[in-house]
């Protein structure tokens, strides 16, 4: 009975929270780590990870890569061209649908990103969608567009980003309770033809650090009578790449109230092969695998 009651205890623990399972770019699939499962002999582009939990303070040493910041002893790079499109997938059906969706870059020094942990990295945000249309008590974030698109996010590496090494991180803030709930995922990468504009010193973070905790974009309240006639929120974190704004991160960022993103309906995964134990968790809609 006990053992029973630890797996529905964990079952249902799955069920309501998740992260980043797999990747796929320019036709290639990218297997993610596989949280609930011994690491031995685990090999993914994507840095380990051990819990579907979200992370809930600003200040988690965990905040960067959903991690202690290291690389996994078989570690893969994926080679990404820039100007290309990369999708990450999430657990299906994600259960979420209020909040907003984030992408980040860090270069890694040298050669490779294996050595390097993720905590030490400065991060530049590429891809942001908050709230789309409606009101923040009620409307149409980015976390529902993920949902719409498969349980899926797609965003372009952009054209102008250096060649080089670097992690990206994916992530979804979820709104429906307080404190936010912070699910970050990143996986190597290495970017090819890339161009030459390098972030600015106002573009860049460090995780733990890039949020603050008084942030609005993770204050908000959902269930208040502002809410319900609210139309504008304040994505967290610094100004995106590229543009013109000087707010660094941890302070009240530009306010956007729909998505940068080129997400697209994306193909999804693949129908047979295996997935992480605990990968089908969300279960209804599911179309991947079968199998672990």
């Amino acid at each position: 009975m006990l053992a029973a009651a630890a797996v529905l205890a964990l079952a249902s623990t799955a069920y309501a929270h998740g992260g980043v399972l797999s990747y796929s770019n320019a036709g290639t699939w990218y297997q993610g780590w596989a949280p609930y499962n011994s690491p031995t002999g685990q090999t993914s582009i994507q840095r380990p990870w051990s819990s579907y939990n979200p992370i809930t303070t600003v200040s988690d040493s965990t905040l960067a890569c959903n991690d202690d910041g290291t690389a996994g002893a078989l570690q893969l790079t994926a080679t990404v061209a820039a100007g290309s499109q990369i999708t990450a997938y999430w657990n299906q059906v994600w259960p979420h649908p209020y909040g907003p969706m984030l992408v980040y870059l860090a270069q890694c020094p040298g050669t490779s990103c294996t050595s390097v942990n993720s905590n030490s990295l400065e991060w530049f945000k590429i891809d942001e969608s908050g709230l789309i249309s409606g009101t923040v008590g009620d409307g149409f974030w980015g976390a529902g567009k993920m949902i719409q698109d498969n349980s899926s996010w797609t965003t372009t590496i952009p054209s102008t980003v250096p060649s080089g090494n670097y992690l990206i991180r994916f992530e979804t803030i979820a709104l429906h309770s307080l404190p936010a709930q912070m699910y970050p995922e990143c996986a190597q990468i290495q970017i090819t033809g890339g161009g030459s504009l390098a972030p600015t010193s106002a573009q860049l973070v460090q995780f733990p650090g890039g949020y603050g905790a008084n942030d609005p974009g993770l204050t908000v309240d959902l269930y208040t009578n502002e809410a319900k006639t609210e139309t504008t929120y304040v994505i967290p974190g610094p100004p995106l790449y590229g543009s013109s704004g000087s707010t660094g991160g941890g302070s009240p960022p530009t306010t956007s109230t729909g998505p940068t993103s080129t997400s697209s309906a994306p193909t999804p995964p693949p129908t047979s092969g295996t997935i992480p134990e605990y990968g089908q968790c969300g279960g209804t809609g599911w179309t991947g695998a079968t199998a672990w």
